[in-house]
């Protein structure tokens, strides 16, 4: 495999929808792309060669993109004849490595991809392992459980203004990324000083309806004129959850997709959201070392090449509503794009807070 592969199967109980990424270092590109969607990822290991750096890297992304669920399969484990204690090696190896990277829920399996050992039936081959099969976790998977950085209030980027001046109608058209809305609930647009409203109607699919759910593709009608356009958030404050404020710049970690690299101070358009807006890379703050977390950076250089995994400053023209990425309510993710051909150059993970 070297692109994503996407796969989709089914069983009594669950649909799936399996993205099989390329395992080598060259293609890192390609996993942060797979694991960008997915709500559980499993990591495959050689039974006869234990963790390796393939291993750490995968394992390292997934805890930087905040995977909710990971399942380790050492595969292969026909081939070491079923040793327990091998595998009971790889486990501990296994743990301490997702103890030190953060990672909320893991499990381990023994399988035999070739026999079919604890894939989807128990084995008789590893009456040392009591534990479930790989397809068990599946189907009994609850990630969204797991993943305590939840965003609970409304977030709801406005993808497009909905005018019918016969009717004097102005809806505006978008997807609930987070939280939910309902009429008569109180919201406030981002990037107009925390001016508020509320919702006069929503109008989905079907027609009128009182409320929306996350997920959701809706049409919100508000009481209040206000000059809202593509890119704008309309938010919400639940819980604490507070509503982000406008900032002209960001931390943010980053991962470099393109072969094209991103040159510090050079011109890109960043995409958070709906908005796309002008901006650039200010300063490259440290670099990711997998291997040896303890490598001193050195010189940082000026350029993000194929593969880098980095720390940077980005400073954009125009003022957007920038938060910390949770992964459980799909926000605090961009791209920086190249301005010249619209090509994709990096993914980037907005940081514990804004720099105002």
């Amino acid at each position: 495999t070297i692109d994503v592969a996407y796969r989709y199967f089914a069983t009594d109980k669950r649909s799936f929808i399996l993205a099989d990424c390329p395992g080598h270092v060259q293609y890192t590109r390609n996993t942060v792309t797979g694991l960008s969607t997915s709500d559980l990822v499993i990591v495959l290991i050689d039974a006869r060669n234990g963790v390796i750096e393939q291993t750490r890297r995968h394992l390292t992304v997934a805890a930087m993109m905040k995977t909710s669920q990971v399942v380790v399969a050492v595969n292969k484990i026909d081939a070491v004849d079923f040793d327990e204690g091998i595998f009971r090696s790889i486990t501990s190896e296994v743990r301490d490595l997702a103890g030190e990277l953060g990672l909320p829920k893991i499990d381990v399996v023994p399988t035999s991809a070739l026999l079919g050992d604890n894939v989807v039936s128990p084995s008789e081959n590893t009456p040392w392992y009591g534990g479930p099969t790989v397809l068990d976790i599946l189907e009994k998977a609850r990630p969204a459980r797991v993943n305590a950085g939840k965003v609970r209030g409304l977030r709801f980027p406005v993808q497009v203004v909905i005018r019918d001046h016969a009717t004097d109608y102005r809806g505006y058209a978008g997807r609930l990324t987070s939280g939910s809305v309902a009429v008569g609930d109180t919201v406030s647009v981002g990037g107009h000083d925390g001016r508020t409203t509320t919702v006069a109607g929503i109008d989905g699919p079907a027609g009128e309806q009182e409320r929306a759910e996350r997920g959701e593709s809706v049409t919100l009608r508000l009481a209040d004129d206000i000059d809202i356009s593509r890119g704008d958030l309309i938010a919400s404050d639940v819980e604490g959850d507070a509503v982000p404020a406008p900032s002209n710049s960001v931390n943010a970690l980053v991962f470099q997709l393109a072969e094209t690299p991103v040159k510090v101070r050079g011109n890109v358009l960043l995409r958070y959201g709906s908005a796309t807006v002008r901006a650039r890379v200010d300063e490259i703050v440290s670099r990711v070392h997998i291997l040896d977390e303890n490598e001193e950076d050195g010189d940082l250089g000026t350029e993000l090449a194929l593969n880098d995994i980095a720390e940077v400053r980005v400073t954009v023209a125009e003022p957007l509503p920038f938060e910390a990425y949770r992964r459980g309510g799909r926000v605090g993710s961009f791209l920086l794009i190249n301005p010249s051909t619209g090509d994709t150059l990096t993914a980037g993970l907005v940081t514990e807070g804004n720099q105002g």
